[in-house]
């Protein structure tokens, strides 16, 4: 075994380990997926939490003082699980709701919202992500909100954002498609549109004429028309048609709502 270290020596640093998980799955010792997680384990060791954090200006906060159906109406449009809770100024956090806890002041509406919030998790930019899968699992907590050097939240971190690091993207209820479509509709009439959706699928489902070429899906074409990839919250529009963005991942738009432009007002004919 000392000898043939010694003529065949293995992986000195994390870029010969990948590079020979990439040997092993060319030689079929593994398969593509194991090499793929593998690698996203090794490269998170490096990651911290301001790495795959969701910034400040993009998170989706919630008003305590904000009116139950406004509440509702925008845990449905968002479609997250956990939010967090401001009171007065955006900088003022003051805990997190579970969006299944709205159903508790639906039934009884006497209750104050405020008991319902759970405590925020508070962690630095620099903590890794090894370390804070650790915690997330020890604690059973699936969100933290994360701090930058000078005590201001600089953005917020959940428990999935740190396990697509190793896996890939996770599907959930908010990511399945009705059928293949991808579009829905949404509670206030406007449609929620999966980025990866055929272009000329959404002018079938909008009656507009979008250009299917060269871009085959609608995150493609509003991506070339702008010039980058949009941000959480930015708006597009595009063919009579307004794009909100409502969700990326992974470099590229995953939700948009979209609502048709109003018709432009015609010029009042001359008395």
């Amino acid at each position: 075994m000392r000898v043939r270290e010694f003529l065949s020596p293995g992986p000195d640093s994390t870029d010969e380990l990948i590079e020979t998980l990439a040997e092993a799955e060319e030689r079929e010792l593994i398969d593509p997926e194991s090499r793929s997680m593998l690698e996203g384990v090794i490269r998170m060791a490096d990651l911290t939490a301001g790495d795959a954090m969701v910034a400040a200006p993009r998170m989706d906060l919630l008003d305590i003082a904000a009116p139950y159906d406004e509440l509702l109406a925008q845990v449905i449009e968002t479609g997250h699980s956990r939010f967090p809770v401001y009171e007065g100024d955006r900088e003022n956090l003051i805990g997190i709701l579970l969006a299944k806890d709205l159903l508790k002041l639906q039934r009884a509406p006497e209750l104050n919202l405020r008991t319902l919030l759970r405590p925020a998790v508070f962690v630095p930019e620099s903590k890794g992500l090894n370390e804070l899968l650790r915690d997330f699992r020890s604690n059973r907590n699936h969100l933290a909100l994360v701090i930058d050097e000078f005590g201001r939240c600089a953005g917020l971190i959940t428990i999935e954002d740190v396990l697509e690091e190793i896996v890939g993207e996770i599907e959930d209820e908010f990511d399945d498609k009705d059928g293949e479509s991808g579009i829905y509709t949404l509670a206030d009439g406007s449609q929620r549109v999966a980025g990866d959706v055929a272009v000329e699928a959404v002018n079938q489902a909008f009656g507009v004429t979008l250009p299917p070429e060269p871009f085959e899906t609608i995150g493609g074409l509003i991506a070339d028309h702008l010039g980058r990839v949009p941000r959480r919250g930015e708006t597009v529009h595009l063919g009579g048609l307004a794009f909100t963005v409502m969700l990326t991942r992974g470099g590229a738009v995953r939700w948009f709502r979209v609502r048709r432009e109003p018709a432009p007002a015609l010029p009042a004919a001359a008395g």
